[in-house]
């Protein structure tokens, strides 16, 4: 692999997906600076900077007494679905705009990690306040943020934690947090771990008023419990230090990284757990067998649109309404909206993104953004001999070749530079990373 074909790799992975810009600069750079620079990025983020998050308000159900009327009701689910959408548009730019790729990129990990829906949890308002938490805990050690996460109040709301009291235990949060948070399916703890794990987790509730998460002492459970071999009057904050501090948690939430940034085309190595998570991707991208995986790991939905959209120079925000509408749906038609994870378990992978009727959205959202593409993207593949224009079109959206058969259908289109990147885009060798 050449230099240019590992940092583009690198960036593949590591971002939203590159510009050719971009991989130039860490062509020049070499590997190590690439990586030094994703993990620990200097500066203001001026792409972030430029597109705060949205001032949302309060939630409109939080000053909705029980004896609202109908109309009332219609008119809070209008603006909790208007805030829902200027939330999930603002992520989106944002993902798009944003300097420092990799924090972004991370965020959308744990957004699947913890994967929590605003379908249930039925508050905007809440899902930023967790996707703060997950942005202000998620490169450092687990145990801050799984006490984080614990104690936020859509993942509260979402697994019935504000159900969970002393007299009527719900396993809801003390299951998932220990089989798909931190433990992993099956790796040393049992029902009766999940039990007292529930006790240990009983007290909280949420706000409505203003979504704040409080602990009420009545409802708490102070009684010892036992959970994973150790007996003590176990609270929320132990319990959570118990499971961030076990072996298997770092096993696990490392593999969970690999799963996502490297695939699994190749196994992980061993030793990928380090003490933060920063540590953790730097253990992946320098691992031998991490090179191993290139053009294997099929793009996410929201990794192809976002990936896109920064190489085309598009923003939806300088789109019209029906076309930041179009991009909403689009991405609802291939199964992968932010905010709106179809389940704990969080989004599939691999070929669960490749069917037919998703191929027929892709194509949809890749003419709207080849539509939207900016002129200098035009003017750079207009300026590229019509013979070349396939490879200027690789470079414009790093890819590192096109088969025989995709240019035998890319040379054809040629003198038309909307259609060559609507094919570029849902060409094979774009849909994997």
């Amino acid at each position: 692999m050449t230099e240019r074909e590992a940092v583009a790799h690198l960036l593949r992975r590591a971002t939203f997906g590159p510009t050719a810009q971009e991989v130039d600069a860490a062509e020049r750079a070499g590997y190590a600076a690439t990586l030094d620079r994703l993990l620990a990025p200097e500066g203001t983020d001026r792409g972030a900077t430029a597109t705060p998050p949205p001032a949302l308000g309060a939630d409109p159900a939080g000053q909705l007494g029980k004896g609202a009327s109908r109309e009332q009701r219609q008119q809070v689910n209008r603006e909790r679905r208007e805030q829902v959408t200027t939330l999930t548009g603002w992520w989106l730019e944002r993902m798009i705009a944003a300097e420092h790729q990799a924090g972004e990129k991370l965020l959308f990990f744990w957004h699947g990690h913890w994967a929590t829906s605003v379908q249930k949890v039925r508050s905007a308002p809440l899902m930023l306040r967790q996707l703060d938490t997950l942005r202000r805990h998620g490169t450092g050690p687990l145990g801050p943020l799984v006490d984080a996460m614990l104690r936020d109040p859509a993942l509260i709301r979402w697994l019935d934690g504000q159900k969970n009291s002393r007299r009527a235990p719900n396993e809801n949060l003390a299951r998932e947090s220990m089989e798909l948070f931190t433990l992993g399916v099956g790796n040393g703890y049992t029902e009766a771990d999940v039990k007292e794990g529930a006790r240990a987790l009983t007290g909280w509730t949420v706000d409505r008023s203003t979504g704040a998460a409080r602990f009420e002492p009545r409802r708490h459970d102070p009684g010892p419990k036992t959970i994973l071999g150790r007996q003590a009057a176990f609270d929320t904050g132990s319990y959570a230090t118990l499971l961030a501090g076990r072996p298997e948690t770092a096993r696990y939430v490392a593999g969970r990284l690999w799963f996502r940034y490297a695939g699994t085309h190749t196994p992980p190595p061993d030793d990928l757990a380090a003490p933060d998570t920063v540590g953790t991707l730097r253990r992946i991208f320098t691992a031998p067998a991490f090179a191993q995986t290139r053009d294997t790991l099929v793009k996410q939905p929201v990794e192809w649109l976002v990936g896109a959209a920064r190489q085309l120079g598009v923003r939806p925000s300088g789109l019209p309404e029906q076309g930041r509408r179009r991009i909403l749906a689009g991405l609802n038609a291939l199964d992968q909206v932010p905010l709106r994870p179809p389940s704990v378990g969080g989004w599939p992978a691999g070929a669960a993104w490749l069917t037919t009727s998703s191929l027929q959205a892709r194509m949809r959202l890749a003419d709207l953004l080849a539509q939207s593409a900016a002129p200098a993207v035009l003017a750079r593949l207009d300026a590229a001999p019509p013979a070349g224009r396939p490879d200027a079109l690789a470079r414009l959206l790093v890819v590192d070749t096109w088969s025989d058969r995709t240019r035998a259908a890319l040379t054809p289109l040629a003198g038309q530079p909307r259609k060559l990147l609507t094919a570029g885009l849902v060409s094979p060798e774009y849909a994997v990373s």
